[in-house]
């Protein structure tokens, strides 16, 4: 990078990511030339730091002094979020492909192979009954920040005890049967209250996530009692539309064949395979994990989930479940 393009960014290309005034901070040319080696060395945030400040090998490819003593590793983290922001890597690749281009080392038209990995999604691994008692804690937190209010003789002791902290219960936890029906009866309570106050209640995604949770790990008798869904009655969703997290309602579980399984998403990198030239990373893709790896273009857009029904939505607004309907994502 250093000898063909004196680097593959300059400080100009992100003159749009910080304010005009301020005291000066770090070149973000080269914060971006440290990411991608991050990357491909598999660093930490501590050991890329530590390497711009001691690899003669880094210095070089920053353009850096010798004496220079680097940053602290807190500051890959700050850059990597306004990386994430409005398309910015995107822009970024199409800079450093242009570039490499006018260099000889990309040309058109040649040999390229697409292959995927998958991303474990930054959230806990969660048990069903975990996912239920930890969405109806979400909820209550996001309630207790907007609307604290709505929440007045509502919660009690015992929901303080049940849900004051995350949930930690594991797969075998005592009582089972009391902490399913508790955790169902407590979600359908505080989802009929917001329901009661929706003129004065904007839900939000905890609330959101939490009304699909209960659709999909519960279900009503013609009677209006309350179960738990089982596979015995073919009432559980497929894995692809399953949320398995409050936190991230897009991430999903996946397994390939009987070793590979993980929570989360796909991503699909495309590069340059040439003989006698360097292999280019030319397009990168994240999609949902339940696609089949491999299947699909990297620069194809990933599928959009079904909007709901009319009538789903009415439902969804009242708080009532949907059973045995799994074709929406839900809004």
């Amino acid at each position: 990078m250093r000898d063909r393009l004196d680097g593959l960014w300059c400080d100009e290309d992100f003159a749009g990511w910080y304010p005009r005034d301020g005291r000066p901070g770090l070149s973000p040319a080269q914060l971006a030339t440290v990411c991608v080696l991050q990357f491909l060395m598999g660093m930490s945030d501590r050991q890329a730091a530590e390497a711009v400040r001691c690899r003669i090998d880094f210095k070089y490819a920053m353009a850096l002094e010798l004496d220079v003593p680097g940053f602290h590793h807190s500051v890959l983290a700050g850059f990597r979020e306004r990386l994430t922001e409005d398309g910015r890597a995107d822009r970024l690749l199409d800079l450093a492909l242009a570039r490499l281009k006018e260099a000889g080392l990309v040309s058109e038209r040649t040999t390229q192979r697409t292959d995927s990995t998958h991303v474990v999604a930054a959230v806990r691994d969660l048990t069903r009954l975990e996912l239920v008692t930890e969405a109806v804690r979400a909820s209550l937190e996001e309630v207790a920040r907007t609307a604290g209010h709505l929440l007045v003789g509502l919660v009690d002791e015992e929901w303080g005890r049940r849900y004051g902290r995350p949930v930690r219960l594991g797969k075998n936890p005592t009582r089972p049967k009391t902490r399913i029906l508790a955790a169902g009866n407590d979600a359908c309570q505080l989802l009929e209250r917001l329901n009661q106050d929706s003129s004065s209640y904007r839900t939000g995604p905890a609330v959101q996530a939490l009304r699909q949770i209960i659709v999909q790990n519960y279900c009503r008798d013609t009677a209006g009692r309350q179960s738990w869904r089982t596979k015995e009655d073919g009432g559980l969703p497929p894995s692809s539309l399953v949320i398995v997290s409050p936190y991230d309602t897009t991430a999903r579980y996946v397994r390939h064949g009987h070793i590979i399984r993980w929570k989360g998403f796909a991503a699909h990198l495309t590069e340059t395979c040439t003989t006698g030239s360097a292999n280019v990373i030319t397009d990168v893709a994240t999609t949902s994990a339940v696609e089949r790896l491999s299947s699909r273009s990297a620069t194809e857009d990933a599928p959009s989930p079904r909007r709901p029904t009319a009538f789903q939505t009415f439902l969804d607004q009242q708080g009532l479940p949907r059973p045995k309907s799994w074709r929406t994502l839900g809004t």
